[in-house]
């Protein structure tokens, strides 16, 4: 029983973690990389499509995202997409490629989004604690209703802790490997 608490626990940060690095892509960096794009949607034949089923995207030098959209008709509509997305970017076409260039970042911006990164990593470590607890409580029901002994439950117990450590450190280490890329100019 306590296993499957533990498993539960670790499933639930586990997907916390996945959310702060989709949360951690979506905070560009000066530099040109495709996972900015992933939260852009594409009005394809009257259905919001992610424009990676739409179209290629890929890094053309170190500043600059290339998009080939697979139907030459959706250039437009795909441009407007990223125009229109919260991502500040400004995409130019020639032809049937668009060329998304990476604004440089100010000191001033650069700043915002690490305090952006630190926000998301705090709600990433919100999220592991509050699994934590819960997985904590479960093991407690079990000691009330003598389904376990009261080691078992400081064995569950410091289990469960050891993975919510492990777990806040991937936060810390990804937050740090974020403001660092942020920073570097």
């Amino acid at each position: 029983m306590i296993n499957d608490i533990k498993a539960d626990a670790e499933k639930r940060m586990q997907k916390s973690i996945d959310a702060l690095h989709a949360a951690f892509n979506k905070i560009r960096t000066g530099r040109a990389h495709p996972a900015i794009l992933d939260s852009v949607m594409v009005n394809y034949y009257g259905q919001e499509t992610p424009l990676r089923q739409v179209a290629s995207v890929n890094i053309e030098d170190n500043r600059t995202l290339t998009v080939t959209p697979w139907e030459k008709n959706l250039v437009p509509t795909i441009e407007k997409a990223i125009m229109t997305s919260d991502l500040g970017l400004n995409p130019a076409t020639s032809g049937d490629v668009i060329r998304v260039p990476m604004p440089m970042l100010t000191e001033e911006t650069r700043k915002e989004m690490v305090k952006q990164a630190k926000a998301d990593a705090e709600h990433g470590r919100v999220s592991i604690r509050n699994a934590r607890r819960d997985a904590n409580s479960m093991i407690k029901d079990l000691l009330k209703e003598k389904e376990i002994t009261e080691d078992d439950e400081r064995r569950g117990e410091d289990e469960i802790q050891k993975l919510t450590d492990r777990y806040i450190a991937e936060v810390e280490k990804a937050l740090k490997s974020k403001e660092e890329d942020l920073m570097a100019v």
